[in-house]
């Protein structure tokens, strides 16, 4: 299935949400709750959604899983945003498996990371790269570079090589490496989408297609308005909406938490959600680490009433 929001610039759109994947209180798939959080999302500013990564808790949910929140999302969002699924195993043959799953479900694109803990060679991320593009068709793909996760970079050799397949169209960036990035958009054609919150502005600035966020699950407006003001020259605008949104970007990306569980906790101080559940390994936010997300959105105005 084509995205209805796909350009040559940004096959995926400007600005996606690594999206959580609700559970009930027993820790089952809440797909309501899902479809909700779907549609919340793109009507605040979002025009793509990025379902099955690692804010949606993959490595917890299984394949069948996987494919009923696919469905679910495309039912609820597919017309309007661009509907991403996460693809992303350490083990190749798993990773294939979910690609084809994804295309046969109508998935808009696949979102593909680099095999972690097992740290592949070059070679062998290239033959991942490869077998996995072919398993999902003609499924736009999307890479994703985090070596903080994966203990491998993808070298600028192994992106040259990935990018003659005409299906593989851009690389989320979650590496760090502005001067970097910007010579594999320069070398390849790659559309480059920030994968690190910290770093959207930086990124834009310097060409990136667009963003994957995990802050835009509570700030989408002011991210959408931070992309158009950078693509109408007004940087000054701007920085300044970067510099309001840095105590929320703080929050959410807290260095002594997880994206998934900030972002559960604020969607549910926000009203989307009814429970902030998360699967072991991870644990739900504290009473204390909520108050303080609480106090952190009220004063960036980012809480109703």
């Amino acid at each position: 299935m084509t995205s209805p929001l796909a350009t040559p610039a940004a096959p995926f759109g400007r600005v996606l949400t690594a999206m959580v994947t609700p559970f009930a209180p027993d820790g089952s798939l809440d797909l309501p709750a899902a479809q909700k959080v779907a549609s919340h999302l793109v009507d605040a500013g979002n025009d793509g959604l990025v379902v099955s990564g690692t804010t949606g808790e993959s490595p917890t949910t299984n394949p069948e899983e996987d494919g009923r929140l696919l469905t679910a999302v495309l039912e609820a969002v597919g017309d309007r945003a661009t509907v991403v699924a996460g693809v992303g195993n350490n083990d190749t043959a798993a990773s294939a498996r979910l690609a084809r799953q994804a295309a046969a479900e109508g998935a808009h694109g696949l979102l593909l990371v680099s095999p972690y803990y097992n740290k592949p060679p070059q070679a062998g991320l290239l033959r991942h790269f490869e077998t996995v593009t072919e398993a999902g068709g003609g499924v736009p793909v999307m890479l994703y570079d985090i070596p903080g996760r994966t203990a491998v970079r993808i070298a600028p050799e192994t992106y040259v090589a990935v990018a003659a397949d005409a299906r593989v169209v851009a690389v989320k960036d979650a590496v760090g490496d502005v001067a970097g990035g910007s010579w594999v958009m320069a070398e390849t054609g790659l559309a480059l989408y920030s994968g690190d919150d910290a770093l959207n502005l930086a990124w834009l600035t310097h060409g990136a297609a667009g963003i994957v966020s995990v802050v835009s699950h509570v700030a989408a407006p002011q991210l959408a308005a931070m992309v158009t003001a950078v693509d109408e020259g007004r940087l000054v605008d701007a920085v300044a909406i970067y510099r309001a949104l840095l105590p929320v970007i703080g929050a959410i990306m807290s260095p002594t938490s997880q994206g998934a569980i900030t972002s559960k906790a604020s969607l549910q101080l926000q009203g989307v959600i009814e429970h902030r559940t998360v699967r072991s390994p991870l644990v739900e936010a504290t009473d204390d680490e909520v108050a303080g997300l609480r106090s952190v959105l009220d004063r960036a105005g980012l809480l109703k009433g």
